[in-house]
């Protein structure tokens, strides 16, 4: 979602997500690539561009609620028929890193990785996780959060409306700067716009929004990260 739209979304249209093939990946890699692996990737390579810094250089932090939800339905109907037969790469894209996975492969990258999830709360505990490397090794960290929606029968269980996926650079100097705390049970800060608050009741990545949104604009911001139980994230955006 382009800055503008974030700073007023009245300009802002809600229609399905359609994920652009990663630029970085070869042929070959996005075709055995899920939706969460080309999502994380394509918001990733834009948010290093953004940065201005060099994708090979950063430690990254991956979260995902859902992981690769598609590849886990086929492996469970795999293992559900007869033969029980499981394709390598299958296999290969059930582990929960796998989007890391790609990403360090395609860039190249020897850094650090951390891959996460705490379901609702996966983008709060991913922001915790990069703000954490970031200010202890004093070197800039990649954080990407992607959710993909289930298929059936998991989806009646865990609805979610469409595929969500962020991505920023911390760096321990410059940029605007972001204070986190623990809050307990603080009320998590909602979107003034209805179809955004929409978006992120319904998205666990989407829970990023609020947050997206102070960044867009110049001015200071306190808003609050949902979290697990007792553990919401008080987030403090200084002004531009």
């Amino acid at each position: 979602m382009p800055w503008p739209l974030l700073r007023d979304p009245a300009l802002w249209q809600r229609v399905p997500t359609v994920v652009p093939a990663p630029a970085l990946l070869p042929a070959t890699e996005r075709r055995r690539a899920g939706i969460v692996v080309k999502a994380s990737v394509v918001v990733a390579d834009a948010a290093c561009a953004a940065a201005g810094v060099a994708p090979a250089s950063l430690a990254t932090v991956f979260t995902s609620s859902t992981g690769d939800p598609a590849n886990c339905h086929a492996l469970c109907e795999a293992l559900a028929s007869a033969g029980r037969l499981v394709s390598p790469t299958r296999f290969t894209n059930s582990v929960h890193n796998v989007a890391a996975g790609y990403w360090h492969i395609a860039t190249q990258s020897m850094q650090t990785s951390t891959s996460l999830a705490a379901f609702d709360a996966s983008l709060a505990a991913g922001l915790l996780e990069a703000a954490a490397q970031c200010a202890y090794t004093l070197a800039p960290v990649l954080l990407v959060a992607c959710d993909v929606p289930y298929l059936e029968p998991l989806h009646g269980v865990r609805p979610l409306a469409d595929s969500f996926a962020l991505a920023m650079v911390l760096l321990p100097q410059g940029g605007r700067r972001l204070h986190l705390a623990l809050a307990g049970d603080a009320i998590a800060t909602r979107c003034a716009h209805p179809g955004l608050e929409t978006l992120r009741g319904q998205i666990p990545a989407a829970r990023g929004l609020p947050l997206l949104q102070a960044l867009a604009g110049p001015a200071a911001a306190a808003l609050v990260l949902e979290g697990l139980p007792g553990m919401a994230l008080a987030v403090q955006v200084d002004a531009a």
